[in-house]
């Protein structure tokens, strides 16, 4: 694939893939809509309660929801297992190229930035003393995710125009029964029909304010027994 480098309304980068005609993060912004979406909906209510937490993100493409989490995570949260599901890993002279660190702010950002990429495929890789990471090169329809293993999906797809075959109930059935009791799954996407599928595969499905240049997004939850 052909990928255009390409500035964000916040500043951050993106890469539009003109094949596709999409864009791997909101040209509204990349860094907003990442913070929006996945850390404040999904990391912050999942860490409110816990003292480690396991998360399973669908699309690694940029590691930018990884490396947010890396820097976001509350600092009483002893330990970040964090799995990724990713079959086609993005070129290590695109990813030089990406300024996501700038927009942490964090000393060692772009060092972390680096390692998260560098790190092997297929094997836990501990990035620091509380964060293991592991990237599966595979596509989720053929991986095998232990059940009730995981606190938080982050659902970072393409839209289910450009990957109809990953926003299916088989698919959410197989996370649902991935995810913990009360787990949570986030993604960016508003669609009806993303929302109908959901809930015929088991979850209750919040549509809640979402980032700039989109009205709504979703949060699902398993087994939900109180409002989050």
């Amino acid at each position: 694939m052909q990928f255009e480098l390409i500035t964000t309304d916040d500043g951050s980068h993106t890469l539009y893939v003109s094949e596709l005609n999409e864009v791997y993060h909101s040209k509204f912004g990349a860094v907003n809509e990442s913070k929006h979406v996945f850390i404040m909906a999904g990391l912050m209510p999942v860490c409110k309660e816990k003292k480690s937490i396991s998360i399973l993100e669908i699309g690694f493409g940029t590691a930018l929801n990884a490396l947010l989490t890396f820097f976001e995570t509350p600092a009483r949260i002893m330990e970040i297992d964090y799995h990724t599901i990713e079959p086609n890993p993005l070129n290590s002279e695109i990813l030089k190229q990406l300024n996501y660190p700038e927009f942490v702010k964090m000393k060692g950002a772009t060092q972390i930035f680096n390692v998260l990429h560098e790190s092997k495929w297929g094997t836990p890789v501990r990035i620091d003393d509380r964060f293991t990471l592991t990237k599966h090169k595979i596509k989720l329809e053929d991986a095998r995710l232990s059940q009730g293993f995981y606190d938080l999906v982050y659902f970072d797809a393409f839209g289910p125009e450009v990957q109809p075959e990953l926003w299916t109930v088989p698919v959410f059935e197989k996370i649902h029964s991935a995810l913990k009791d009360k787990g949570i799954l986030v993604t960016y996407s508003a669609k009806g029909s993303v929302r109908r599928n959901l809930e015929a595969s088991g979850f209750s499905v919040m549509r809640i304010p979402g980032p700039a240049g989109k009205r709504e997004m979703i949060r699902a939850i398993k087994h939900e027994t109180e409002k989050i």
